[in-house]
C-alpha cells in the first residue's frame, strides 16, 4: 500500500505532522509520497495545489495494488494498514460518504487496477470532473471513524482519522476545536529531541565535537587568565 499526501506549500507543518502520525502508528512499513505540484505530470489546480493531483495516485502506482490519498489537514490516530481491509474487489475507490459530499475526496482508497480511466490526460483536461467520481465503476463506503470531520460531527469514541476541515489547530482561530489537543501533542512529539550526548555520545563522530568543546573551553580559560592579569596590573575590575 502506497500513501499519497496532498502538500500545501503554505503550511508544510500540516504534512509533517500527518506523516509522523502515520508512520509511528503503522503496524507495517509504509511508503509515503508527498504530492508536490511542480514535480507532477499535471499543472491543473483548484482551491489547492492537490485539488486534482490527488487523482494521480493510481497512475503514479502503475495501476497496481492499493493506494491511499489523504488531505494534509488530517491526523491519523489508528493503524493506517486497516484501510486495506475495506478493499473487497467490488469498487474502484472507497471513501467516507459523509453528508458533505465535497469532503468525499479528502480520503480515498484506490483499487488501482480498477482506476484505469484516471490518466494524466483525463485529469489535466479542464472539461473533466473527477470530483464527481464519473470515472469510477462504483464507490465503496468507509466507516465514519476513518474520516471524522471536526466541526461537522460528534462522536463518543476516538476517531482513527481526524480531519480538521476548518484548519489545523496551529492557528489561534482553531486551537479551541475538537481534537486540537491531539494534533498539538503530535506536533510536539514530531519536533521533540533527546540530548546530543544521549544521541551521539557513543558514536565515533562524537570525538570531533567533544574535542572542539574542550578546545573552546581552554581558549576561554586562557583569555580569562590573561584578562585577570591585565586587570590586576591596571587596578581596573575585570569585565564580565
Amino acid at each position: 500500500m502506497r500513501i499519497y499526501i496532498g502538500v500545501d506549500p503554505r503550511q508544510p507543518v500540516a504534512y509533517n505532522v500527518l506523516h509522523w502520525s502515520i508512520v509511528r502508528r503503522s503496524s507495517k512499513p509504509v511508503a509515503i509520497v508527498p504530492l508536490v505540484l511542480p514535480s507532477l505530470p499535471i499543472t491543473r489546480t483548484g482551491l489547492t495545489d492537490f485539488t486534482y493531483s490527488r487523482y494521480l495516485c493510481p497512475a503514479l502506482s502503475g495501476y497496481q495494488g492499493i493506494s491511499v490519498f489523504l488531505d494534509a489537514d488530517m491526523l491519523v490516530l489508528g493503524d493506517i494498514q486497516e484501510l486495506q481491509s475495506f478493499v473487497n474487489g467490488q469498487h474502484s475507490v472507497y471513501v467516507r460518504k459523509s453528508e458533505n459530499q465535497f469532503e468525499w475526496p479528502s480520503l480515498m482508497v484506490f483499487d488501482n487496477a480498477k482506476c484505469q480511466q484516471l490518466t494524466t490526460e483525463y485529469i489535466e483536461d479542464q472539461t473533466s470532473n473527477p470530483q464527481s467520481f464519473e470515472w469510477a465503476e462504483s464507490v465503496g463506503d468507509l466507516p465514519k471513524e476513518w474520516n471524522f470531520c471536526v466541526g461537522y460531527e460528534k462522536t463518543d469514541e476516538i476517531p482513527k482519522l481526524v480531519h480538521y476541515t476548518a484548519g489545523i489547530p496551529d492557528f489561534s482561530e482553531t486551537k479551541h476545536l475538537d481534537y486540537a489537543g491531539e494534533w498539538l501533542a503530535e506536533k510536539e512529539s514530531m519536533t521533540s529531541n533527546c540530548s546530543w550526548l544521549e544521541l551521539m555520545g557513543d558514536s565515533v563522530h562524537a570525538d570531533l565535537v567533544l574535542q572542539g568543546i574542550q578546545e573552546r573551553k581552554k581558549t576561554w580559560q586562557l583569555r580569562h587568565t590573561q584578562n585577570s592579569k591585565q586587570q590586576s596590573q591596571t587596578g581596573q575590575p575585570e569585565a564580565t
